[in-house]
């Protein structure tokens, strides 16, 4: 089987290469790895005590960063390396002055994996969430690296628990600990007789309370709002879009509203903008005079949809219907109610909200204007859907302090 894995890694970069010519993401994907050795050789990491952090993509960045705060508060002689695998999480983060060095991880070939751990010889190394790839884990293990997992989360489709999974669950032997979610995952790993196991819950958690402590006031959204009601759309993609609009389009009711799409390229927010009859502005037309005449004012930019979700009354967030349903804490910690689309099945923090009705899940016009206009006229409604969610999230807190004890203790030994 690890021969099996092996060829496939091979010959799946081999096809990216000539994907690339003609993919602009897969183009980041294959050319930011190119270099990869050359700048570990420069920055001459082995030389001093490595910690070293790797995430899939922003939100697994996200989930890691109260870790990684943390960690170079505590231990500023320490260097802290942080990988990504996908260029969503990277193009955004690389220049982020929370590690020392932030760049790709090269392809899990045993040959990378190798080098990658020589030139980086990492004291500690700490996967977040779903990363677990066989070969790394190896190398860390014959480096005598202590390697843990963060806010992991098991269920029994994955690899690790079929008949024929056994390449993989090996590999999970290589982590000396593992940091989990929920109970189910701690009972998926003991029946694998991994008892090195600790029940922690989110840092995603941690990390969105730290949201409040912010300055959150943003002046072009206060002289667009105005006190009237809000609502914020956040991560849209079109799917979500066409029934926000159609709403939009034939409501009476005094409402602002906010978009923040995910795809902030010109022709997708022109065509978002002009499918939209009443007054809209664009984040790139400012300054606007008088933008508080203005219904719909649209984001088209990044990095400030956790301030615009304090100016919501009501908050959308999307990708419920096609793509993967993107942060629902963030609006969550405000204490307001959030609507979602139908497919939400593996984020937890969603399913539970949804359970508890902090979360509304909507599959159409019809039950969106339902529960919209319900948020907006009952008065009573409102006021014990919003609290659902910021209760929740205060109820979840503490996976980072958890973590970080453990992490002091194997810290300690390498001193």
């Amino acid at each position: 089987m690890r021969f099996i894995y092996n060829c496939f890694v091979y010959i799946a970069g081999f096809f990216l290469s000539i994907i690339a010519f003609f993919n602009a993401k897969i183009g980041l994907f294959v050319n930011g790895r190119k270099d990869v050795f050359k700048t570990l050789k420069e920055a001459k990491l082995n030389e001093h005590d490595v910690i070293w952090v790797h995430t899939a993509s922003l939100g697994e960045f996200e989930q890691g960063l109260p870790i990684i705060e943390e960690l170079k508060k505590n231990y500023p002689s320490h260097k802290i390396i942080i990988t990504f695998f996908s260029p969503s999480g990277y193009e955004v983060k690389k220049n982020s002055a929370v590690a020392d060095l932030i760049t790709y991880l090269p392809l899990d070939t045993i040959n990378n994996a190798t080098k990658f751990v020589q030139l980086t010889n990492p004291k500690l190394a700490i996967f977040v969430k779903y990363e677990i790839w066989p070969n790394y884990l190896s190398a860390l293990k014959s480096n005598h690296t202590h390697t843990i997992l963060a806010s992991a989360i098991f269920n029994k489709k994955q690899i690790f628990f079929k008949n024929y999974g056994g390449f993989m669950r090996k590999s999970l032997h290589n982590f000396n600990h593992f940091f989990v979610q929920d109970k189910n995952s701690k009972k998926l790993l003991e029946s694998l007789n991994l008892n090195n196991v600790t029940l922690s819950g989110d840092t995603r958690f941690d990390r969105v309370l730290k949201i409040l402590e912010q300055d959150n006031t943003l002046d072009f959204i206060e002289q667009f709002k105005q006190n009237e009601f809000c609502i914020v759309a956040g991560s849209t993609w079109p799917e979500d879009e066409k029934i926000l609009v159609d709403y939009i389009n034939n409501s009476e009711k005094n409402i602002k509203f906010i978009f923040a799409p995910h795809t902030i390229k010109k022709e997708a927010v022109s065509k978002l903008a002009s499918s939209i009859k009443k007054k809209t502005i664009l984040y790139s037309d400012l300054p606007i005079k008088n933008s508080e005449n203005y219904d719909v004012f649209i984001i088209d930019t990044i990095g400030i949809l956790t301030k615009i979700y304090n100016y919501a009354d009501i908050a959308y967030v999307g990708g419920g219907f096609a793509t993967g349903l993107h942060n629902t804490l963030e609006p969550a910690v405000y204490s307001i109610p959030v609507i979602i689309g139908p497919k939400f099945s593996g984020f937890k923090e969603a399913e539970d909200l949804v359970t508890k009705k902090g979360i509304t899940s909507i599959s159409n016009l019809s039950e969106f204007t339902t529960v919209t206009n319900k948020l907006i006229t009952d008065a009573t409604y409102y006021s014990q859907t919003k609290s659902i969610n910021s209760t929740y999230i205060a109820q979840n807190k503490g996976a980072t302090k958890i973590i970080l004890e453990y992490l002091k203790k194997v810290l300690q030994n390498f001193n």
